[in-house]
C-alpha cells in the first residue's frame, strides 16, 4: 500500500507529505515520562495519540522503529525523592513502573526500546564532546553549556528569538551568556554523580534525548513526537544540540495538545490532576483510551465527566454491534447445520472467530491520511456500525454477508485506533463484560433461554401479564432483552 500520509510538521507550520527516509521503514522518537509522580491522563495522552500514529504507519505497510525514552534523573525527581525521604533511584523506578502499568492498561503497544537516561551517560558525554569540538559548547567550573547564538537556525521549531531568549533555568557558574543552556551539571553534595572529562556530575534534560534518539534511530530519522509543552525549551534545545553536533536529527516534528480542565493545562501546580487509576474507577481502560484518542491529536482535550461518559457510550455502541454481529452469525451457522457436532462447534465459536477483521473503508483511510483526523475517522466507523445494525435487522441467514462485511470493516478500522473490542488486547475484558465465558455463561444461557421461551409462549397466547412478568424479572436481574426479527435476544449491559 502506497504511503500518501500528510502530517502537520511543527517546524514548517504546514501539512507535508510523509515520505520515510528509508523505504519501507519509519523511525519515530517519542519523549516519554519524567518519572517523578504517578501518571495522570494528561501524561498518557501522548502515549495514546502516537500509538495511533504507529498503528497507522504499520497499516500503511511500514516497519516502524519506535523509541520512547524514560527520564529517570532530573531535578524534579531528586526533589520529590528528598521530600519523601526515599532514595532517588527507588523513587524513579517506582514511578516508571506506574507509567508502564498505565500504558499497558490503555493498550499502548510497548516501544521497540525504552532507553533510560541513566543508562546512556557515555553516549551523552561523547555527544557533548562533539558539540564542544564543533565550537558550539564549552565547559566551565565542571558544567558544560551549549551556545544558541552560535547554532544555525536556532529557534526554527519554537519561533524563539535570540534577543528575547529565556531558557527558564537557574544560572549555573561559569556561564558566558545567559541564553546558553546546560548540558552537564557539576555535582552538588549529596546528589548522584557520574564521572566525565569535566568532572563528576549529571546530564541536563535536553542532552538525554539528543543522545538517545540518535543512538537508536541514527543521525537523521523520520519523526520526533511529544507534548506541546515540550516544544520549548526541550525540543528546541534537543534539535540545537543535534545540529551543533552535525546531525540532521528529526525530519518531522509532531506535537499533541494538552488535556485541559476549565481551559487550563492539567498539572500538579493547578491541583486538578486526575490520575489514571482514579479515572479507571469511572470507565473501563478501553473506554479511557477511546476518550483520549477521540480528539484530533493536535487539539486541546477538555476533560469533564460528561465528555468521558459520552466517549464510553460511543465505544459501547461499537462493542455491542460487534457482539450482536457475532451472535447473528453464530445463529446463522447453527441454523444452517444439520445438528450434532457441527451445531455444537458453532455454539462454542467465540466472537473474534465469527467476526473476522475485514478491509477498512476507503473513507476511513482518507481521513487518517490527512494528519490522523481521528474524529472524522471515528464518524466513518459509527456510520459503518449503523449500516451493520440495519443488516442485523434482516431475517437470518439472509443478512449474513452484509453483517460480516460491516462487522469486519468496523474491526479493521477500530484496530487502527487501538479499540477493537474483539482484538486480542480487549477481547478478554469484552467477553467478561458480556457475562463471563465457558460453563458459567452456558448455564446462564440455558436459564435465560428457558425464561425467554416462556415469554414467547405467553405472547403467542396473548397473555401479556406473564410476558411482562418474565421481562421485568430478567430486567431486575440486570439482563437486557431485545426483540428482533428472529426472536428475543438477551445480553448483560456493558459499562
Amino acid at each position: 500500500m502506497g504511503v500518501t500520509l500528510r502530517l502537520f510538521d511543527t517546524a514548517t507550520r504546514e501539512l507535508r507529505e510523509f515520505t520515510p527516509l528509508r523505504q519501507g521503514h519509519a523511525s519515530v522518537y517519542l519523549c516519554g515520562a519524567t518519572v517523578q509522580s504517578i501518571p495522570h491522563i494528561g501524561h498518557v495522552r501522548s502515549g495514546v495519540a502516537f500509538d495511533i500514529l504507529r498503528n497507522w504507519l504499520t497499516a500503511k505497510g511500514l516497519d516502524v522503529a519506535f523509541v520512547r525514552n524514560v527520564t529517570d534523573i532530573d531535578d524534579k525527581i531528586l526533589t520529590k525523592a528528598a521530600e519523601n525521604n526515599r532514595p532517588w533511584w527507588e523513587w524513579a523506578a517506582t514511578h516508571e513502573r506506574a507509567f508502564t502499568w498505565a500504558y499497558d492498561q490503555l493498550g499502548v503497544t510497548p516501544p521497540s526500546i525504552e532507553p533510560r537516561a541513566t543508562g546512556h551517560i557515555p553516549q551523552m558525554i561523547e555527544y557533548m564532546q562533539r558539540i564542544i569540538d564543533n565550537g558550539h559548547g564549552y565547559a566551565a567550573d565542571g558544567n558544560v553549556y551549549a551556545q544558541p547564538a552560535t547554532i544555525e537556525r536556532y529557534g526554527f521549531l519554537s519561533g524563539q528569538r535570540l534577543d528575547e531568549l529565556d531558557q527558564g533555568e537557574s544560572a549555573g557558574t561559569g556561564k558566558r551568556d545567559p541564553r546558553d543552556f546546560t548540558m552537564w551539571k557539576a555535582a552538588k553534595p549529596g546528589e548522584p554523580a557520574w564521572d566525565s572529562p569535566w568532572g563528576p556530575g549529571r546530564p541536563g534534560w535536553h542532552i538525554e534525548c539528543s543522545a538517545m534518539a540518535t543512538t537508536y534511530l541514527g543521525r537523521e530519522f523520520d519523526i520526533h513526537c511529544g507534548g506541546l509543552d515540550l516544544q520549548f525549551p526541550h525540543h528546541e534545545n534537543e534539535a540545537a544540540q543535534a545540529h551543533a553536533a552535525g546531525d540532521g536529527f528529526a525530519n518531522f516534528w509532531l506535537h499533541n495538545g494538552w488535556v485541559t480542565m476549565s481551559g487550563e493545562k492539567m498539572s500538579k501546580s493547578l491541583g486538578n490532576v486526575l490520575s489514571v487509576p482514579a479515572i479507571l474507577q469511572k470507565v473501563r481502560p478501553v473506554e479511557l483510551r477511546y476518550y483520549l484518542g477521540s480528539g484530533h491529536y493536535r487539539s486541546m482535550l477538555e476533560f469533564s465527566d460528561s465528555a468521558l461518559q459520552e466517549a464510553a457510550a460511543g465505544y459501547q455502541r461499537i462493542e455491542k454491534f460487534l457482539l450482536r454481529a457475532a451472535d447473528y452469525l453464530r445463529s446463522c451457522g447453527s441454523a444452517g447445520s444439520s445438528g450434532g457436532e457441527d451445531a455444537t462447534s458453532t455454539q462454542r465459536t467465540e466472537a473474534p472467530d465469527l467476526v473476522e477483521v475485514g478491509p477498512r473503508l476507503e473513507a476511513f483511510d482518507a481521513k487518517m491520511d490527512e494528519d490522523l483526523a481521528v474524529p472524522q475517522a471515528l464518524a466513518v466507523i459509527h456510520d459503518a456500525v449503523r449500516e451493520g445494525n440495519k443488516a442485523l435487522a434482516q431475517p437470518q441467514p439472509g443478512g449474513a454477508a452484509d453483517v460480516r462485511k460491516w462487522a469486519g470493516a468496523v474491526r479493521g478500522m477500530a484496530a487502527v485506533l487501538g479499540v477493537d473490542p474483539l482484538g486480542p488486547t480487549w477481547w478478554p475484558a469484552t467477553r467478561n463484560q458480556q457475562g463471563g465465558s465457558g460453563a458459567a455463561l452456558a448455564a446462564l444461557d440455558v436459564l435465560v433461554q428457558a425464561e425467554l421461551d416462556r415469554r414467547a409462549q405467553a405472547r403467542a397466547e396473548k397473555n401479556w401479564a406473564v410476558a411482562d412478568e418474565v421481562r421485568d424479572r430478567l430486567k431486575a436481574a440486570g439482563i437486557e432483552v431485545t426483540d428482533t426479527a428472529d426472536g428475543a435476544k438477551w445480553s448483560l449491559p456493558l459499562g
